[in-house]
């Protein structure tokens, strides 16, 4: 059975909103002062461990405007790893490898979480990750929590009546001041 995996950037007030530079944002492109080989080493080591990337439609666009455009380890792995698209307005994608999920998120993650293999990874996707947390089919949170307060913009933990228990997996400080933290679900 795979895992399900959440990573994000996030700021200390829990703003995951356009760290990669995105357009039309108030705080537009907050992760590029600190990310340096260190944390580059962490997402690379993350990705290829994982062997399915879901997406939501606007990091899906994110990304498959950047990654086949580049090469390296972290391209090949992105690129030619087996990817899953939540969205209801695209049709299809030619990017290799990539099923676009139209309905039925959940049933279609569950599924894939039964097979054997390595973890599902989510990366961004604000919707897709704050769904598979309600549905209960997250087994681990990946936070890179960057030291800075943006004071506005989307944060990734949704506003919820029920607590969300935790459990520490591990805790690295970068020489950045990011925060790697690794959190299991309860």
């Amino acid at each position: 059975m795979r895992e399900l995996i959440i990573t994000e950037f996030v700021s200390l007030d829990g703003v995951m909103e356009a760290p990669g530079g995105e357009p039309g944002y108030a705080h537009s492109g907050w992760v590029s002062d600190f990310f340096d080989d260190e944390l580059g080493a962490f997402k690379l080591e993350e990705q290829l461990g994982a062997e399915v990337l879901l997406l939501g439609r606007k990091t899906y666009e994110s990304f498959h405007g950047a990654w086949p455009e580049r090469d390296g380890e972290m391209a090949e792995k992105i690129n030619t790893m087996r990817k899953l698209v939540a969205s209801t307005t695209l049709e299809g994608s030619e990017w290799e490898n990539t099923r676009v999920i139209s309905s039925d998120l959940e049933g279609a993650v569950r599924a894939v979480k039964e097979e054997d293999g390595d973890p599902i990874l989510i990366a961004g996707s604000r919707s897709v990750a704050r769904a598979m947390l309600a549905a209960g089919l997250v087994d681990q949170i990946n936070l890179q929590v960057f030291p800075l307060v943006l004071g506005s913009g989307m944060r990734f933990y949704p506003d919820a009546e029920d607590k969300m228990p935790l459990t520490l997996k591990s805790s690295q400080t970068l020489e950045t001041g990011v925060v790697l933290q690794q959190y299991r679900t309860l």
